[in-house]
C-alpha cells in the first residue's frame, strides 16, 4: 500500500505540473475573455464572429432594391447587406461613391480608435478647438469659447452621440488632418471614402460609398481591427447615437410595425442595431450593425443623392431597410413602398 500510494502521487504530481501553464491560461473548461475582463462575444452567443466575405447573394433582395430605387426616377441610391456569418449579403451600386454627409464620422471613429489602440493618443488627451475646427450645425461645441478643451472621448462620443460637426474636425485634426486620414481610409480598404472638407460639408464634396460603410463597421466587428476593449468603446459610442428613423425605423416596418422608438421595439423583438446616419438635404444615408434575434450579425449601409429636403430620399431608405428586415427575420404582410 505504502508504494501504491507514493506511486500515485508522483504521477498526480507530474500530471499536475504538466496541466498547470494550461490552467494557468485558462484553456482548459475556461470561457475566453476580452482584454478588458467581459466574455467575448463569441463566447456568449457560441458563433465565431464571421469575416467580411461576400459568399452566397440574395438575388431576391437586391432585385426588389433595384425595382423600389427604379421607381424614384430622379433619386440616385445605393446599398449594401452582408451577414458577417454565412456570408450571404444583397447589393445595389454599393461601391458608387455619394455624399459621405455625417456617416463619414463612422470611419472617422474606426481611425481613432485605432490609434488609441496604438497608444498614438490617449483616452482623455484634450484637443482644443480652433477657429479652423469650428463647425456649424449638428452639435453643441461650437458654441464654447475658442480654446476649450475636449478628452478624445467626449469628441469621440459626441461625434456620434449628436453628430457633432465640431468634434469630428477636432478629431480629422488629431488624426493628422485630411490627407493623412485619406490615407489611412485607403489602406483599411475604404476607396470611395474622401474627407476634402471640414464638416458639415453641405456641398456634399465629402465621400464614401454604402459597401465602404459596411466595411468600417465590419472590420472592428470580425476582430480584424482594433483590440476587444477598442471594439467595446466602438460598439458603445455607436450605441449612443440619437437618431433612429431611418435604418432601425424602416427595420421595424418590415416587421409589420411602427414606434416613436423604434431601437425599443426592436430589442423587443430581438434585433439590436448600432447605426450612425447622415443628412445634409441634397443627401441620407444611415449604416449599421444589426444583431439579429439568432444571434447571427449583419452590417447594413444606405445612401440616396436628390433634391434637396425631398422626403422621398428618406422613404426610400426605409423601404430598402424594410425589404432587408423581411428577407432576415421574416414577415407576411407586404412591404412598405416610398412614399
Amino acid at each position: 500500500m505504502l508504494v501504491l500510494g507514493v506511486g500515485l502521487g508522483v504521477l498526480t504530481g507530474t500530471v499536475l505540473q504538466q496541466l498547470a501553464p494550461r490552467l494557468a491560461q485558462g484553456a482548459i473548461g475556461s470561457t475566453p475573455k476580452t482584454a478588458a475582463g467581459g466574455t467575448s462575444p463569441a463566447a456568449q452567443t457560441g458563433l465565431p464572429d464571421g469575416r467580411f466575405e461576400q459568399k452566397q447573394e440574395l438575388v431576391a433582395l437586391s432585385q426588389r432594391w433595384k425595382a423600389l430605387a427604379a421607381a424614384q426616377k430622379d433619386l440616385k441610391a445605393g446599398a449594401f447587406l452582408l451577414v458577417l456569418d454565412d456570408g450571404r449579403f444583397a447589393q445595389l451600386d454599393s461601391e458608387l461613391p455619394l455624399p459621405a454627409a455625417s456617416s463619414i464620422k463612422t470611419p472617422i471613429l474606426l481611425a481613432g480608435l485605432e490609434d488609441l489602440d496604438a497608444g498614438k493618443l490617449r483616452w482623455n488627451e484634450p484637443l482644443p478647438l480652433t477657429k479652423e475646427v469650428v463647425g456649424g450645425g449638428a452639435g453643441w461645441m461650437a458654441s464654447r469659447p475658442i480654446g476649450t478643451r475636449f478628452p478624445f472621448y467626449e469628441a469621440a462620443t459626441e461625434m456620434i452621440r449628436v453628430s457633432d460637426n465640431s468634434a469630428t474636425n477636432l478629431l480629422i485634426k488629431r488624426l493628422g488632418g485630411k490627407l493623412a486620414l485619406n490615407a489611412r481610409f485607403q489602406a483599411l480598404g475604404l476607396g470611395a471614402t474622401v474627407v476634402n472638407n471640414w464638416l458639415p460639408d453641405l456641398e456634399g464634396t465629402n465621400t464614401t460609398s454604402p459597401h465602404d460603410l459596411a466595411r468600417s463597421i465590419a472590420l472592428v466587428d470580425t476582430g480584424e481591427k482594433l483590440s476587444p476593449r477598442g471594439r467595446d468603446h466602438f460598439r458603445t459610442i455607436m450605441g449612443t447615437s440619437r437618431t433612429n428613423t431611418l435604418l432601425p425605423l424602416g427595420l421595424l416596418e418590415g416587421l409589420g410595425k411602427e414606434s416613436s422608438d423604434p431601437d425599443s421595439e426592436l430589442l423587443a423583438r430581438g434585433v439590436t442595431v448600432l447605426n450612425k446616419t447622415g443628412d445634409i438635404g441634397i443627401a441620407y444615408s444611415d449604416a449599421g450593425l444589426i444583431e439579429l434575434p439568432n444571434g447571427q450579425r449583419a452590417v447594413a449601409a444606405f445612401m440616396v443623392k436628390g433634391p434637396f429636403n425631398d422626403p422621398r430620399s428618406a422613404d426610400l431608405i426605409r423601404a430598402m431597410a424594410a425589404a432587408a428586415s423581411q428577407t432576415l427575420v421574416g414577415r407576411s404582410s407586404p412591404s412598405p413602398q416610398p412614399r
